[in-house]
């Protein structure tokens, strides 16, 4: 009987029919995937923990392994603890003069450390220990106050700044050069020399402590973060942003300002290492809290030069605090940058 076209090709040969066709095709994928996933296997393990993760997530893992960061977050953290609870640490009040009788600084005659006074009395026969760590309370409240006043101000004048010059066209350009050409001239003038300028205008005082160093670093933060704007503002999802048709000012606070705040967070820890110093430095030079009955380390400083040659340990306990603070944060910061920096990281 002849055979049908449909049933051969035209050499002759049968075609395959739809089941057959099928089923090579399923055992042709099933030999490509078992290809790939050799291939797989052969580049490395897969971490399917660590799928996924951001670049908060990311840095977190790297700082937890940083040696660096480690040691800056102790150091923090037990100065947090201290000045956090100042009153309960401190076995003596820092204004009473208890010892008043035993101490002489006319002649020279100091009391060091002993079991009842850990560092020791200062010249009006108060307990060192117990000012250290009231000070610290009152170094901690002057340093987070200023950063918080300069990354305020200073990331509501780059944050407008750095939305003008990235969405706002002709007119944004404009707002971008006034601002920035304020920002230039609070730079050009040293921070500590306009946090004393500031100072010296308001009074000497607590509050023109925190109000002097914050305005000092407010450049800092500014420019920092309109840098950062402006280069996202030339991201792939800015552009995809703009091409939806999404309104500017959206971009700008909703994609823009969060991708932005990285390096400005990681700025605000260095520069509360920055503050304390600096606030130390006004403290020192009398434009502090001219009440003893909060004392800082700053004017506890300024107190003891008279007596650097008779009782030098008055000036090293509040220098060494000042200087393993400032340490402390400013190492954490710098993990902190080499863990979100890509450029950075190790």
């Amino acid at each position: 009987m002849p055979t049908t076209p449909s049933a051969h090709n035209p050499e002759g040969s049968p075609v395959p029919d739809a089941e057959s066709a099928g089923t090579g095709g399923t055992a042709l994928l099933g030999r490509k995937a078992a290809k790939i996933d050799r291939l797989a296997e052969l580049m490395g393990p897969r971490d399917e923990g660590t799928h996924g993760a951001g670049i908060w997530r990311t840095a977190f893992s790297r700082l937890r392994r940083s040696p660096m960061a480690i040691t800056g977050a102790i150091i923090v953290a037990g100065f947090v603890v201290v000045a956090l609870f100042a009153p309960l640490l401190a076995p003596y009040a820092p204004t009473a003069q208890t010892w008043g009788d035993e101490v002489f600084p006319n002649q020279n005659i100091f009391v060091g450390p002993r079991a009842e006074n850990w560092l020791g009395l200062d010249n009006l026969g108060r307990d060192q220990f117990s000012r250290m760590v009231i000070g610290a309370r009152q170094t901690l409240l002057v340093g987070v106050v200023a950063t918080l006043v300069g990354f305020g101000v200073g990331a509501l004048l780059g944050g407008t700044a750095g939305a003008a010059a990235t969405l706002g066209g002709r007119w944004g350009r404009t707002i971008d050069n006034a601002i920035m050409r304020v920002i230039d001239m609070m730079l050009a003038l040293p921070t500590l020399l306009l946090a004393v300028t500031v100072a010296a205008l308001i009074g000497p005082s607590l509050t023109t402590v925190m109000l002097a160093v914050g305005i000092a670093q407010v450049p800092i933060f500014a420019r920092l973060l309109r840098g950062a704007m402006i280069s996202q503002g030339n991201r792939d999802y800015v552009l995809a942003a703009r091409a939806l048709g999404v309104r500017k000012h959206k971009i700008a606070l909703t994609h823009i300002l969060p991708n932005s705040l990285g390096p400005v967070i990681v700025q605000s820890t260095l520069t509360l290492a920055t503050a304390i110093i600096d606030a130390a430095a006004l403290s020192y030079l009398g434009l502090g809290n001219p009440d003893p009955s909060f004392p800082e380390w700053g004017t506890m400083l300024a107190d003891a030069q008279r007596f650097l040659s008779s009782a030098p340990q008055l000036a090293v306990y509040p220098a060494l605090a000042i200087i393993v603070t400032a340490l402390g944060f400013t190492l954490l910061g710098e993990a902190m940058r080499e863990a979100l920096d890509p450029k950075l990281r190790k």
